[in-house]
């Protein structure tokens, strides 16, 4: 099985955009398809396909994780609220991983609600750039 998250996690070291926080059960990195910044991807270390698959303690630290980040991007970006969101579904991608996405006040209505998606993009020229994604990475780990 060819996992973008099991490899990653499998590196001796990782830059701030992929490893925000790394707890006993979760790795989170900035999404590195997205032009939106502050889009976050939380991530099990182990591969589990479903939510159900981990233990319960991980589902506690889930939670505490969502409100600790949800506030950094709040105080980092200025969103009015976070997304959440979990599907797993795209080839490559089927390990679990839970998308934490800053709601902005200016953010326009065509991509607002399950239309967020649109700041995902195939297009390299469009991403967030490396630099812009590590430093937002440590803004975050500082709100921590």
């Amino acid at each position: 099985m060819d996992c973008f998250n099991c490899r990653n996690s499998a590196l001796p070291s990782l830059p701030p955009r992929e490893s925000i926080v790394r707890t006993q059960h979760w790795r989170v990195g900035h999404a590195f398809n997205s032009t939106l910044a502050g889009w976050l991807v939380i991530a099990p270390v182990p591969h589990v396909a479903a939510l159900d698959e981990l233990p319960a303690d991980a589902h506690a630290e889930l939670g505490t994780l969502l409100g600790s980040l949800s506030a950094a991007l709040r105080a980092v970006t200025g969103c009015v609220k976070t997304y959440v969101m979990q599907f797993s579904e795209a080839e490559g991608f089927e390990h679990l991983h839970v998308h934490l996405v800053p709601r902005m006040a200016d953010q326009p209505a065509h991509l607002k609600g399950p239309n967020v998606f649109g700041y995902l993009t195939d297009d390299e020229t469009r991403w967030l750039p490396e630099a812009e994604r590590d430093r937002l990475a440590l803004a975050l780990r500082s709100r921590l």
